[in-house]
């Protein structure tokens, strides 16, 4: 099953194709597809509003146990759309509002995948640049291709990638962070690879087939325990270690007294394969 998801706010007219493609591959696993190649699947504030009602809609669905997200054409994402925010600066607050609500925006559909219950793995088989690499470093995983490239070019332009430096900063150690953000200098696969921004560097062909593989061994896990997991994982996060440690030992407690657990536990002690009820 595939669907055709149209943004909120609209992008232009009835016959625009849409901006984001949704497909089932049937095991739990969604596919969403930004859709703006001749665009660079820039996320203008419409293909934002598209991302975000396409993660409150998996959210919601308990069908869905994990999410690859790729991209038509060579580039997997050049960040935010130049050209629509350029535009506004004719207006009458030099664009004020108009940049708040993208950016602002933006950050919600960063913290909508961090917050996801399921998992998000991100399918780059080009260029993701800005904006771009900030989603894919907010991806709970990421394969990429060997003809994949990365980078925070905004110093280039006199924008410093103050927001893409939240999701980089948290997803690689500050001094390559840095470097990036400092220099907007393109990386290689191998080097995002290095620097963990990416976890797997495959062919260009074997991109796709290599996330839907680990979307669907994540799928066939118990959806509570991935969801309890994910959540606490992103909670610890920068706290202190007491703090990590008593927040992450209830959630324990609690995954421990669920049914999966009990099941899971008894599957392995009597050496059979486990069947999970997601409770």
């Amino acid at each position: 099953m595939s669907a055709q998801l149209q943004p909120p706010s609209g992008e232009a007219g009835p016959a625009a194709p849409p901006l984001l493609l949704r497909r089932d591959e049937g095991g739990g696993v969604h596919v969403l597809t930004l859709n703006r190649p001749a665009a660079r699947n820039a996320l203008s504030l419409a293909m934002l509003d598209a991302l975000a009602a396409a993660f409150a809609e998996i959210a919601a669905d308990p069908a869905v146990r994990a999410v690859v997200l790729a991209a038509e054409g060579p580039v997997f994402s050049a960040g935010h759309d130049l050209r629509e925010l350029t535009v506004r600066r004719a207006d009458p607050d030099r664009g004020r509002a108009f940049f708040e609500t993208t950016m602002t925006r933006c950050a919600e559909v960063m913290q909508a995948i961090t917050a996801l219950p399921q998992p998000v793995i991100a399918a780059v088989q080009g260029v993701a640049t800005a904006a771009g690499c900030q989603l894919v470093a907010t991806c709970d995983l990421a394969v990429a291709s060997t003809e994949a490239r990365f980078c925070t070019p905004g110093v280039d332009i006199g924008l410093f990638c103050s927001t893409p430096a939240v999701a980089l900063s948290r997803a690689v150690p500050p001094k390559p962070a840095m470097e990036m953000l400092l220099l907007g200098e393109m990386i290689p696969a191998e080097e995002a690879r290095r620097i963990h921004l990416v976890n797997r560097v495959v062919p260009p062909e074997q991109v796709m087939p290599t996330a839907l593989d680990l979307a669907r061994r994540i799928a066939a896990r118990s959806a509570l325990t991935i969801r309890l997991g994910k959540r606490n994982f992103y909670r610890q996060l920068g706290r202190p270690l007491g703090e990590a440690y008593a927040c992450s030992s209830a959630v324990m407690v609690e995954n421990l007294l669920a049914e999966d657990a009990a099941e899971g536990i008894g599957a392995f002690l009597g050496k059979r394969k486990p069947v999970w009820r997601d409770r």
